[in-house]
């Protein structure tokens, strides 16, 4: 499921099952930061499709509004094998309203269409919502159901998943030519992707070792500590039993830095271990560095209190849960257990944008 070894952190895998047998199986809401006005020379369309992707359907709502492909937005990208809902948002530059309801057909849907002052900008998100079958499970149904209450109470490691990376990994290879190798990019958009790689990679390398040394949910001295739905960040100078008990709770998590420039906001044991697990890593960070990619943090832990689940029939499990903008559903399935695909692999993600297993 991940190109670097990624351990479970509960434990091992406690079923075998196939996701996304057929779109409606993989479901996927956006929960967007904001709403429209009702006013503006913006037009939001909410917008429910299948065998479609992100960037097919910004195509069709240009040539429909007769507008340039640049003036149609949306928050982030969403897959083909699916059946997602998301906002997208045109610039119609002053013109008529075109009748949105005729786009509608057998993969396409527009639910509603609402006008704004301001343009929908990527990953203007909260997050997202999903619903997925998983089929042909096999496995021990209370072992399935004790990993699922696992994960209900204590989350799961919040690891960049596969669309990161490209199919099969491809991703990482053209990052280290163009981002370590110096070979040029002249397109914007596909070298902040190589950017993206090469931090994510890092960050799954340092996850990985969080999770093989126990620590992954837990603080230590000199941890930098992310508060639950919220960017803030504080650093923990010494780790009390109220700190303790946040960090049990879900209210806080552990992070460890998207690399780049600037320093480290940890502090003395914490970054101790950053810096001597950061070792094998100095070419890409001095390559992000030289880019002038800014360092941030990325919670080491995604909390899933919404997470439920029912037996439609002996092998088949629905999942319902919400993710925060960034992470990605197949951490959670990860922990499940052993995932097979029986369509193609999702959309390629970008930074922030709150994808389809974003997802």
């Amino acid at each position: 499921m991940f190109p670097q070894e990624i351990s479970r952190a509960w434990g091992a895998s406690v079923a075998q099952f196939h996701i996304r047998t057929s779109p409606q199986d993989f479901q996927v809401f956006e929960i967007p930061v904001t709403l429209p006005e009702g006013e503006g020379n913006h037009v939001w369309l909410h917008i429910e499709k299948r065998q479609l992707n992100t960037d097919e359907v910004a195509r069709l709502i240009a040539k429909h509004a007769d507008v340039p492909p640049r003036e149609v937005s949306y928050a982030g990208l969403k897959d083909r094998d699916a059946v997602t809902q998301q906002w997208f948002s045109v610039n119609l530059q002053g013109k008529a309203h075109p009748d949105w309801q005729a786009l509608n057909g057998e993969r396409l849907q527009v639910l509603e269409a609402i006008a704004h002052p301001r343009k929908l900008k990527r990953g203007a998100l909260t997050g997202n919502r999903f619903v997925l079958v998983l089929r042909d499970v096999a496995g021990d149904r209370a072992e399935i159901e004790q990993r699922l209450q696992q994960i209900q109470r204590g989350g799961v490691p919040n690891a960049f998943g596969a669309q990161r990376f490209g199919r099969n990994g491809s991703n990482v290879a053209r990052a280290r030519e163009v981002v370590i190798g110096g070979r040029r990019e002249r397109d914007r958009h596909r070298l902040g992707l190589m950017f993206s790689t090469a931090r994510s990679w890092v960050f799954n390398a340092l996850l990985a070792a969080r999770i093989e040394d126990g620590t992954w949910n837990q603080a230590r001295r000199g941890e930098v500590l992310q508060l639950d739905g919220r960017s803030a960040l504080f650093v923990v100078e010494e780790v009390d039993a109220e700190i303790q008990r946040r960090v049990q709770a879900l209210e806080v998590h552990p992070t460890a830095p998207l690399v780049g420039d600037g320093q480290s906001l940890a502090q003395a044991e914490a970054l101790v271990w950053e810096t001597q697990q950061l070792e094998t890593q100095q070419d890409w960070i001095a390559a992000l560095r030289r880019a002038r990619v800014d360092q941030d943090r990325r919670a080491l832990r995604i909390a899933l209190p919404d997470l439920r689940w029912q037996w439609r029939e002996d092998t088949v499990l629905q999942l319902e849960f919400s993710l925060p903008s960034g992470s990605y559903a197949t951490a959670l399935l990860h922990e499940l257990g052993t995932v097979s695909e029986l369509n193609a692999p999702l959309e390629q993600d970008v930074e922030g944008a709150g994808s389809a297993v974003a997802g």
